[in-house]
């Protein structure tokens, strides 16, 4: 996908992407939920999730495969202490998948 489509350029806004990394777990505005929403609903052949490896502690980055049941694959030598930027990162793949643009 990419930004062309006037309701993805709607949905998909910087001022979110940055509202989504101030607030990673939350409160999220009502724009914020429905791009998120979006996102997680229109995921390309990637879908990266985390796996924690050792509770409240160690989360690696995963693949998920659009085959249900499929196991996860791990991403080889990303993994995270932190849960916020554990979460951060993810967010990060799923919005340059969405609109082609890369967030530092």
């Amino acid at each position: 996908m990419s930004l062309d489509a006037p309701s993805h350029r709607h949905l998909f806004r910087r001022e979110l992407a940055e509202e989504f990394r101030q607030h990673l777990f939350g409160p999220h505005s009502p724009a914020l939920r429905v791009m998120l929403n979006r996102m997680r609903s229109h995921q390309g052949e990637e879908v990266f999730v985390l796996v924690c490896l050792e509770p409240f502690r160690k989360w690696a980055l995963a693949r998920k495969s659009p085959k249900r049941g499929a196991p996860v694959t791990l991403v080889p030598g990303v993994t995270f202490t932190n849960a916020a930027e554990a979460e951060w990162e993810v967010f990060k793949r799923h919005w340059q998948q969405q609109t082609g643009e890369v967030l530092s």
